[in-house]
């Protein structure tokens, strides 16, 4: 319980994340967990970590991860990629951290779910929504009698079968899964209901915030940013680093990191393999011309997703001329974003629904008097007058449109029967030619200025595609593969590594403070085998080769922070500007302070750099100042004055600044705060969200070392 007292400043929901999954677990069974789906790790017993004083064995979180695969099996009918294993890991180390961590806190509080509670939602009058959803038949109704004939082949005894036993266990772990999941959303549900109840708004706190809202301030403000005084006149000492470094140690917090420097061999398709799939793309060509089944041979030799398409002149792709649209017509091989495609014409008809492509131009009246639609008519008759003399209509439409087409010169694109209003549809529609139409068009909008940029067209296309992708060629992650082999043969050392690549002019790139479970290094995506090397493997100076989808690289390990505080020398290059403005800050208040006058007088002590900035309802629940930016204590120094009085120069966020209090408005006092009470409870009750699991997870001392195996 005595961890309540620090939650209530970190409050906020948990999400348990596999309910729905365990539940559709529950609910298809199936055989996929007697012979499972494959697991991808070893058997070692090693530690991977310790989660609120209990240690995690690389086992205990095997099977957490196994979970979470098998879910992701029944929900996408396939093994999870490498992307997706990496989600699935986290989220089984997090739901590790619910049950060491959260569920103990809950426990500890006394929030438990009863044996009434738990058949209430899976029974009884208040079932849970993610059973109900599972129930639910094709009306929308709820099906009560589904639910309990599902429970009651819970209680078959285990068949004798090996397969049918196996079936039957699946089902069983995965409703007791299920129930699990289900008790402890609830619990949590309880726990935050009980740290919310804790929450207390004083009549102090409500009166101060309503003047937070409503008072008011007129400042007169000069700010002088520090740029305004060069770097040279300042000399940066080691001792002013040090007290800086110290004053602000804080800040400079760190979980345990390391760095890396890499040169990538990037794997580019060459010349020999576009020639070597152009090759093949022309063998479609010939397949496609005697094919009998266009639609199953090009949903076969594809590696594309559009196999077989419907196309309208709105739709068409730009590769494809109108003249080539005749049935039976082969096209291609074309390049077409860095794949070959071959098409087919497999059909061309005529559809019931017509497509036409305009720009316009619209004139709207202010108001529906016959007074102000004559304005806008005058108005847009002499814009299509000067178009009609040679004026460029889309420049007219940039200058005059009313409505979202403006910004691109009054392009409608393509559009349908029955996408627009009927007076524009039948103007557009009855065009005989392309180009502007001599009278305007009413609708209810305004006036349109139209130009007919396709005419009407209900002519469509069935088209089979094959794409071939250009990928490298052996030959050619060959080459890549040597590249990086020469490139890191008897490397070791920092200085060696970046020495060779200058030689051989090579871009060295760095991954600074990369996380134990960072899964992207730098702009090589996804390379969480670098980041595995680089925390299980690597020191200093230690060189790597490794090789990802499309990249052979060679990496060295730089730096590395341990979990604690940054030392002195490792920030020093990312606070000497802050301790450099510090000691400007301390010049130019002494140059101000020296002066009297007024504040324009003062700006001039700093030239055109200076600026002299106003603002007449500033209030005390702002943030930032005019010209000076984000700075809340500057907002708070103008309230502090008396009216007509000046401040001292103070050193802020971006520069040195002086206001002037000219005119302090208090909002008067009322009698009931109720209102603002509320507000600010509800504002407080809908944030408690926000930190609860991070609060515990801060206090569990929880030690993440799955970075050694995975």
């Amino acid at each position: 319980m005595a961890l309540i007292g620090t939650l209530r400043t970190k409050m906020t929901k948990f999400v348990v994340g596999f309910v729905a999954l365990a539940m559709g677990a529950f609910i298809v069974g199936s055989d996929l967990f007697g012979n499972g789906p494959r697991s991808v790790f070893g058997g070692s017993k090693n530690n991977i970590g310790e989660i609120a004083g209990t240690s995690i064995s690389n086992d205990d979180y095997r099977i957490f991860v196994q979970d979470q695969e098998n879910d992701y099996y029944l929900r996408m009918g396939r093994q999870p990629g490498e992307r997706e294993r990496a989600t699935l890991q986290n989220q089984a180390w997090e739901l590790m951290i619910v049950k060491y961590a959260i569920e103990e806190e809950m426990l500890k509080a006394g929030i438990k779910v009863t044996t009434d509670e738990a058949e209430d939602m899976l029974w009884g009058k208040n079932i849970d929504p993610g059973i109900k959803q599972q129930f639910t038949d094709s009306t929308g109704k709820f099906n009560r009698e589904a639910l309990k004939a599902q429970i009651r082949n819970l209680d078959i005894p285990a068949p004798t079968n090996p397969q049918l036993r196996s079936q039957w266990q699946a089902q069983q772990e995965n409703w007791n899964r299920f129930k699990k999941s289900l008790y402890i959303g609830r619990q949590r549900v309880k726990y935050e209901n009980l740290l919310i109840k804790t929450n207390y708004v004083t009549k102090a706190e409500a009166e101060r915030d309503y003047h937070n809202q409503n008072d008011v301030a007129e400042a007169k403000i000069l700010f002088v940013p520090y740029f305004a005084m060069s770097d040279s006149s300042v000399k940066v000492s080691d001792n002013d680093l040090k007290e800086f470094y110290n004053k602000n140690k804080e800040r400079y917090k760190s979980k345990f990191t390391r760095s890396l420097s890499y040169v990538s061999f990037p794997v580019v398709p060459s010349a020999d393999d576009s020639a070597k799939i152009h090759k093949e793309a022309d063998k479609i060509v010939t397949d496609f011309k005697t094919v009998a089944d266009d639609s199953l041979y090009a949903a076969t030799n594809t590696e594309g997703t559009t196999p077989y398409t419907k196309y309208t002149v709105a739709n068409l792709p730009s590769t494809i001329h109108k003249d080539q649209l005749v049935a039976g017509t082969v096209i291609g091989p074309l390049l077409v974003d860095g794949n070959y495609k071959v098409f087919k014409v497999v059909k061309a008809g005529k559809d019931t629904t017509y497509t036409a492509k305009a720009s316009h131009i619209l004139i709207r009246w202010d108001d529906e008097t016959p007074v102000k639609k004559k304005e806008a008519k005058e108005k847009a008759q002499k814009i299509l007058k000067d178009i009609k003399a040679g004026a460029d209509f889309a420049t007219k439409a940039r200058e005059f449109g009313t409505d979202g087409t403006a910004s691109r010169g009054g392009d409608l694109g393509y559009f349908s029967s029955g996408q627009m209003v009927k007076p524009f549809q039948n103007a557009v529609f009855n065009a005989k030619k392309t180009g502007v139409l001599p009278e305007l068009t009413e609708t209810q909008f305004g006036y349109h200025i139209i130009d007919v940029t396709a005419l009407k067209d209900n002519s469509f296309y069935t088209v089979a595609t094959v794409e071939l992708k250009i990928l490298p060629g052996d030959e050619t992650h060959k080459v890549a593969y040597l590249k990086a082999q020469n490139f890191a043969t008897g490397l070791s050392g920092v200085e060696a590594f970046k020495t060779k690549a200058t030689t051989e002019k090579l871009n060295v790139l760095e991954a600074k403070e990369l996380n134990t479970n960072d899964q992207h290094v730098g702009n090589l995506g996804n390379a969480r085998k670098v980041v595995t090397w680089l925390f299980r493997d690597a020191t200093k100076g230690t060189v790597y080769e490794f090789d990802l989808d499309d990249t052979y690289g060679v990496a060295v390990m730089t730096d590395e922070t341990e979990e604690g505080y940054r030392t002195l020398e490792q920030v020093k290059d990312e606070i000497l500007p802050a301790v450099r403005n510090e000691l400007k800050g301390k010049k130019m208040i002494e140059k101000l302070s020296a002066q009297k006058g007024t504040l324009e007088e003062l700006g001039k002590l700093f030239g055109n750099d200076a600026q002299i900035n106003s603002t007449s309802d500033l209030k005390l629940s702002a943030n930032s100042l005019p010209g000076a930016g984000l700075d809340p204590q500057a907002v708070g120094v103008v309230f502090s004055l008396e009216n007509g009085k000046q401040s001292k120069p103070f050193a802020s966020e971006n520069g040195v600044v002086i206001v002037q209090l000219q005119n302090k408005t208090m909002a008067p006092e009322v009698g009931d705060y109720t209102m603002f009470k509320n507000e600010l409870e509800k504002k407080i009750n809908n944030s408690a969200g926000l930190n609860i699991a991070q609060a515990i997870k801060d206090l569990s001392n929880i030690k993440d070392e799955r970075y050694k195996f995975y």
